[in-house]
């Protein structure tokens, strides 16, 4: 083989395994570009992530069989040698459609709906150029040191391999650039005195607490909070470096942490004067391994707040309320406490399917009456979270009551979803965990006539998992009169609980995915007046 054609070759394979790299590329980026967390993601995806690779590969052997086929052709019986420009167009041809396959494949990939789709960020184009340099440096080693020509053609196979071999050797750079972001959002912050800095963290309730307290605060300042679930370091840099504007007097950052240390990362770039603490609880265990480690984490924001700042924690009469009474700040609040001065409460509650009603009491002794679209009384206390910053910030009962009524439901959290049948759908698919699972379970009972579940059950539990969503199960009975059980992950436990729990067999359907559940939900009697609550999905990283 001569040289020209062996670089065809190499450049071929990586062409291909690069194309063939979208779903381990994809499950990296969901991970965070974290690989313990890929590794744990591509096993559970395994034939997800092999898949394209492989057929990648296999087209590549079969056009190296016909183009082997063709120059025997083209020389004929005698063996006669073949014009030079005959096979460089052959090369470069069976190149070019072994390519062109390649996109197809990945168009096909592309095709499966994602819940959360890969972006193209200037990140993955960089992992995605050293992926590709990679693959060109194998296919090489294996054309021109090893002389195994075709093996290198099924380089796309270990597309799945490949990228954290990528990404660990681009990895020195991506944190020094990452770290020159980093520098540059603190520097932002850190230039402005006047700015108000809040941060919020938490088990869970953070996001929701978060655009609550934005709504409110929006009253009476220009408020900048990070959108959607933007709570990781360099997800809050962007929005630093590219939302923050001199006009804005509050700025409000989601916190979250998978691992130990990431609360106080996060706070060494906002420097947040005040702070809030929604909950504690097993979310993320197969990270964090503790309930202990998960505690001392969320306290981060706690001890890394100013002793002229303020900490504000959920009463939940648990870990949250520990972590107050520990607590030596000066200024310290307990919010939806029953003990009155010590944060905003509530008296007069009433929930339903319109949303909630309560009169707000605050430090103070101030009393409003409030109203909000939001379902259950789970969200109260998020809201009576939001509260107490507000008026720890100078806001008005008046002006605190005007925001509360303003606010709308997070999306996929608890959301009403508008039909056309007069079915009530409520959309709870982000993220769920154990606490907040029963809370959505507590607003379907509120709910008349027929209720539906439909869920996969919770993840992330690490060993706790399987008796957490037998525990789940069993929570049902009398929540719904349906259930129907999304992909095989939970499946066992959730049923166990079930049928433990006394629910009727014949109202359990299992669905493989999504699109089998809907399947099962249309074949079912539902008429208007009946609700279908859609509880958690599971992310693209986990397997069904």
């Amino acid at each position: 083989m001569t040289v020209a054609t062996g670089l065809l070759f190499a450049l071929t394979a990586a062409l291909t395994t690069a194309i063939a790299s979208r779903v381990p590329l994809h499950l990296l980026q969901l991970e965070s570009y974290q690989l313990p967390g890929y590794r744990r993601a591509a096993w559970d995806n395994a034939l997800r992530a092999i898949i394209p690779g492989a057929i990648c590969a296999a087209v590549n052997a079969l056009l190296l069989g016909l183009i082997a086929w063709i120059i025997r052709l083209i020389a004929g019986a005698e063996g006669e040698r073949i014009p030079l420009w005959a096979d460089a167009l052959c090369l470069i041809g069976t190149a070019l459609l072994s390519v062109a396959c390649a996109l197809f494949v990945d168009r096909g990939v592309r095709r499966r709906p994602a819940k959360k789709p890969l972006v193209i960020t200037p990140r993955v184009k960089r992992l995605v150029v050293m992926l590709a340099a990679v693959a060109l440096a194998i296919a090489c080693a294996l054309i021109f040191a090893a002389r195994l020509s075709a093996a290198a053609l099924f380089l796309p196979l270990f597309a799945a391999l490949i990228v954290p071999l990528a990404a660990a050797l681009i990895s020195p750079a991506e944190k020094r650039i990452n770290r020159s972001f980093f520098l540059d959002a603190q520097k932002r912050l850190s230039n402005r005195s006047d700015l108000i800095k809040i941060g919020i963290t938490g088990s869970y309730g953070k996001t929701s607490t978060k655009f609550f307290l934005a709504t409110i605060l929006s009253e009476k300042y220009k408020t900048l909070a990070t959108p959607s679930s933007f709570n990781t370091p360099m997800g809050v840099t962007r929005v630093v470096r590219e939302q923050l504007t001199d006009e804005h007097q509050v700025f409000i950052a989601e916190m979250g942490a998978r691992h130990v240390g990431e609360i106080k990362e996060l706070c060494e770039l906002v420097r947040p004067k005040y702070g809030i603490l929604t909950s504690v609880g097993p979310q993320h265990l197969e990270t964090f391994f503790t309930l202990e480690n998960i505690t001392n984490t969320k306290y981060e924001l706690v001890e890394a707040l100013p002793e002229d700042g303020a900490a504000i924690f959920a009463d939940d009469g648990g870990i949250v309320k520990s972590l107050y009474d520990k607590t030596e700040k000066p200024a310290k609040y307990l919010a939806a406490s029953d003990a009155p001065g010590l944060g905003a409460r509530a008296e007069d509650v009433e929930t339903g399917p319109w949303g909630s009603r309560f009169r707000l009491i605050l430090a103070d002794g101030s009393r409003t009456k409030c109203e909000t679209k939001l379902l259950g009384a789970h969200n109260i206390q998020n809201v009576l979270l939001a509260c107490t910053m507000a008026a720890v910030l100078g806001m008005s009962a008046e002006q605190i009551a005007a925001g509360v009524a303003k606010i709308e439901p997070v999306e996929h959290r608890l959301q009403i979803i508008p039909s056309a049948n007069g079915v009530t759908i409520i959309d709870d698919a982000f993220n769920s965990n154990p606490i907040g699972a029963r809370a959505a379970l507590d607003v379907l009972r509120t709910f008349p006539q027929r209720r539906v579940i439909v869920t996969p059950g919770l993840v992330e539990l690490g060993d706790k998992q399987a008796e957490l969503n037998k525990e789940y199960g069993k929570s049902m009975k009398g929540a719904a009169d349906v259930a129907i059980i999304v992909g095989r992950t939970n499946s066992k436990p959730i049923y166990d609980g079930l049928i433990e729990a006394g629910f009727p067999e014949d109202s359990i359907r299992m669905a493989e995915d999504l699109d089998r559940a809907q399947s099962l939900l249309a074949e079912l009697p539902i008429a208007a007046g009946d609700t279908v609550l859609f509880e958690n999905d599971l992310p693209d990283n986990y397997k069904n």
